[in-house]
């Protein structure tokens, strides 16, 4: 357990730099129409295809092993005292 105490913060910033990166990587087809509530008229369904799915199911990977993560840490740190 102690070398997983030691090995997790770096985990963490690779996972958070991770998922940082997939989120930005990602296109949004939304104006400010679409970010206020409006609509641009397209249709209703998107299918991901090719890189944007990748990025796409990367970054829930990513986000649910970073909190993950985040538990274990708390689940070592409240161990340790």
């Amino acid at each position: 357990m102690h070398l997983v105490a030691k090995i997790l913060p770096y985990a963490q910033v690779i996972l958070s730099i991770v998922l940082i990166l997939a989120i930005l990587f990602q296109q949004s087809s939304a104006g400010v129409g679409g970010a206020l509530g409006g609509g641009d008229g397209g249709s209703f369904h998107h299918t991901r295809r090719g890189f944007e799915k990748f990025l796409f199911i990367l970054s829930i990977v990513s986000g649910i092993l970073f909190a993950l993560s985040a538990f274990l840490a708390i689940i070592i740190k409240a161990n340790n005292y």
